[in-house]
């Protein structure tokens, strides 16, 4: 046990180093090209400790309540110029981290569904949640008019990701079990239904078309700090989650009838799996589009670096899929034409994936 620990610390420091590498040396990337020193100056800039608290009178009548304000100090005060500081905190800053938070989302389910079907090709996408928020996303683009409760377009595709994924899961469940090859196989089907649904509302996109297709290929373009503080709430307390059933999961890859006689609620587990996988991946896709192979490929990847025990795989690939989609987000905005981030990913997975096929590492899950 310690082993593991010790072996989980050390990739994991390793791996958030990195992290922090790509996010500094994309900051710096764009039409302004800006230091890397500049940049850590900047995110160090924005660093606030708070020391204290004020608390001021109330008004007048029966209830007076204080006014609490904290007070923060900054501890470092580096020179930037305006301009620079600027373009790093409001316009790359936000799309980085949601890049970082999105790639970490899809590595962790992609993960979780590889072990969860003992599938090397499973995804994220498996159980029809990107194919559902897909169906949200664009129903939003093209009938606003049409959607209940004046759901937004990242709010009509979280919900239609998370209704597919409750939609498969309950069409596979019989007599309180989910068969995994049922579960596979609905999914499947699903998919493909919800994929003609894509297909069908696009007949109707109009002048929509170009913004449809645009969010289909996957991108970060207009992301704000609210998008990041919102996922960034989301996100890593479900991995944290994740990792406390990365045991279920080492023991699920003997089978289910073997993880049961080894004291594995193997029904409970399954729910919990699929449940903040679905909510990991529809998250992901709401703020980002849909993004191919960033679940399929760093499972893999981390999996030749560390092995396969999810005790140590799960928060590994958990950072290595942020920086995997922060680097893929920098390729796609670094020439003169932007690209959809998913093209990139895409290009950069396929070749990698081919690779493991070929050597048939990939079989060894």
């Amino acid at each position: 046990m310690r082993r593991v620990w010790r072996e989980t610390a050390a990739y994991s420091v390793g791996l958030a180093a990195l992290l922090a590498v790509v996010v500094t040396t994309s900051a710096g990337v764009g039409p302004v090209s800006i230091p890397a020193s500049d940049v850590a100056a900047v995110i160090l800039n924005a660093v606030a400790v708070p020391v204290g608290v004020e608390l001021s009178g109330g008004g007048g009548g029966l209830l007076r309540v204080p006014t609490v304000r904290v007070q923060f100090h900054h501890p470092f005060a580096f020179q930037v110029s305006e301009t620079k500081t600027v373009i790093v905190r409001t316009i790359r800053l936000p799309r980085i981290l949601l890049a970082a938070l999105v790639g970490t989302a899809l590595a962790a389910a992609g993960t979780v569904m590889q072990g969860f079907f003992r599938n090397p090709m499973a995804d994220p996408s498996i159980v029809g949640v990107s194919s559902g928020a897909a169906v949200g996303a664009v129903a939003a683009i093209v009938l606003p008019f049409a959607l209940p409760f004046g759901l937004g377009l990242q709010g009509a595709a979280f919900l239609g990701g998370l209704i597919a994924g409750f939609t498969v899961y309950l069409i596979a469940t019989r007599d309180g079990r989910t068969p995994t090859a049922t579960l596979l196989l609905v999914g499947v089907a699903v998919q493909t239904l919800l994929s003609a649904a894509v297909s069908f509302l696009l007949l109707f996109s109009g002048r929509s078309m170009r913004r449809v297709v645009f969010w289909l290929m996957g991108h970060f373009q207009n992301a704000a700090w609210e998008e990041v503080i919102v996922v960034g709430a989301v996100v890593p307390p479900l991995v944290v989650g994740l990792s406390a059933y990365a045991r279920d999961l080492n023991v699920l890859l003997l089978g289910e009838v073997d993880a049961s006689a080894l004291g594995v609620d193997v029904e409970r587990s399954k729910r919990a799996l699929l449940a903040v996988s679905a909510v990991l991946t529809g998250a992901a896709v709401a703020v980002s589009g849909v993004i191919g192979f960033v679940g399929l490929i760093v499972p893999h990847g981390v999996r030749l670096l560390v092995g396969p025990d999810h005790r140590v795989l799960l928060p590994t690939s958990a950072l290595a899929g942020g920086s995997f989609l922060v680097a893929a987000d920098t390729v796609a905005r670094a020439g003169t034409v932007e690209l959809p981030v998913g093209i990139v990913t895409a290009a950069a997975g396929a070749p990698f994936f081919l690779y493991l096929l070929r050597t048939r590492e990939v079989y060894e899950l």
